[in-house]
């Protein structure tokens, strides 16, 4: 009863356009969930081979990363609002539409179609969540956040992963079944446009206040265009700093984390429900890491933070590549999978303190536009080590690339932020304090 209370006095405790825009989110995401999961097996029972795989999220990440910028621009100028139930809308329709087509070209222009909505989430969640909040709560904020979408994800994995087993066991055909399960997370994703119809408008894009005349000098004119050229260089100073960053993520994320489906039953063999329990358990213990994640932030620095989640979470992916068993594959997964998540939100926080409030949309649409051309890139790459090298070494040669590109993003970061304290007056060209 005590915990209730507190969720309950926590979640009170939110910005009303907060508390709708989570109940959005986690239903867009519970639909995604189950496509994340299941729709590439879905493609297998069809009778593709593993490259139509590689095509599908290739495609896929593609369309998304060429709608990244402009949806971020788009965000910067107008109302988030619209742009968000046109992206949760227009998803769920297609996820529908993806559940039963069957013809290779329809499946790949649904694919693009996807790729396309899903950027409006994508690019406007962290500006959004950034104009509803005080900076203070930005951190703890950003951290449920994320929390609360691998939740959603957890119960869309394993709910649909479960579901369609039972259909199959009650005598559906392993296609039938999962077409149903994905048009039920279709329809979840449609739900979540809901919620942002009672989003209030003026809350979401916060603006800077015009000067009143007498604030107007000749004198303070000059003063102003200098401090604006300088924070426009300090923002895209750090826009390229952390694109670089997460372009070396994506990359290594393209060619493991699209396919951790299929290596756990190419390799082993397993169920689908066995496989979406171990999926969505590593999304449970994300979600813990994530909570702990500010708390480590707090002691040791935001930019230490990251680059410790993100070390850490390197010897348990090369477990996972090398090893025969099942249980050291499963435990190395988990632990991978929840330390090197929980530095995503730290990493977003840190790049909304270093941007000015005008640039956070074009920002984000930068970073999640660096780490869609890994996936998209890397697709048919997996695809032909797994295809040529076979599931053992296949997967371990993708794991051990996956793991350099690791260690040389965040040594990258890490090296490059490590000082910024000392030489760069964020004050001054920013008007908010440093993240570290």
């Amino acid at each position: 009863m005590t915990l209730m209370r507190n969720i309950k006095a926590e979640i009170t405790s939110w910005p009303r356009n907060i508390q709708l825009f989570f109940l959005a989110n986690i239903l867009y995401q519970m639909g995604g969930g189950m496509f994340s999961v299941l729709y590439n097996l879905y493609i297998q029972d069809l009778g593709f081979d593993v490259s139509m795989n590689g095509r599908v999220i290739s495609i896929q990440s593609i369309a998304t990363a060429l709608l990244f910028i402009p949806i971020g621009l788009l965000g910067d100028k107008m109302s988030r609002k619209p742009i968000l139930i046109m992206g949760a809308l227009f998803s769920g329709m297609t996820f529908m539409g993806r559940s039963f087509v069957e013809g290779d070209s329809s499946i790949l222009f649904l694919a693009a179609s996807s790729g396309i909505f899903a950027s409006f989430f994508q690019v406007l969640a962290i500006p959004f969540l950034a104009a509803n909040v005080t900076k203070d709560n930005r951190l703890r904020l950003f951290s449920i956040h994320a929390s609360l979408v691998l939740a959603a994800q957890v119960i869309g994995s394993l709910g649909g992963g479960i579901l369609a087993d039972v259909l199959k066991s009650a005598g559906m055909s392993s296609i039938l079944s999962l077409q149903y399960v994905l048009l039920i997370g279709g329809m979840a994703t449609v739900l979540g446009t809901l919620p942002l119809f009672f989003v209030r408008e003026s809350a979401i894009h916060n603006k800077q206040p015009a000067l009143l005349p007498k604030q107007l000098d000749l004198d303070s004119a000059p003063k102003k265009e200098i401090h604006n050229q300088k924070s426009s260089a300090s923002d895209w100073k750090f826009i390229r700093l952390f694109f670089f960053t997460q372009l070396l993520i994506g990359t290594g994320s393209g060619l493991v984390v699209p396919y951790l489906n299929l290596y756990f039953t190419d390799r082993f063999n397993i169920s689908l429900s066995l496989m979406s329990i171990l999926i969505s358990l590593g999304q449970i213990m994300t979600i813990v890491s994530m909570m702990i994640g500010p708390s480590l932030a707090n002691k040791v620095g935001p930019v230490k933070a990251v680059v410790i989640f993100q070390i850490l979470s390197l010897p348990f992916l090369l477990f996972t590549g090398y090893t025969y068993s099942l249980v050291m594959a499963s435990v190395s997964f988990l632990f991978r999978q929840a330390l090197m998540n929980a530095a995503n939100p730290i990493f977003s926080s840190l790049l909304i303190d270093h941007v000015s409030e005008k640039r956070r949309g074009i920002a984000n649409s930068l970073m999640q536009t660096a780490f869609m051309i890994g996936w998209a890139t890397m697709g048919p790459v997996q695809s032909y080590l797994v295809t040529t090298f076979g599931s053992y070494q296949g997967y371990a040669i993708t794991f051990t690339i996956t793991g350099l590109l690791y260690v040389s993003a965040s040594a990258f970061f890490y090296l490059m932020l490590r000082d910024k304290r000392k030489s760069i007056p964020y004050k001054a060209s920013l008007n908010q304090g440093a993240a570290e």
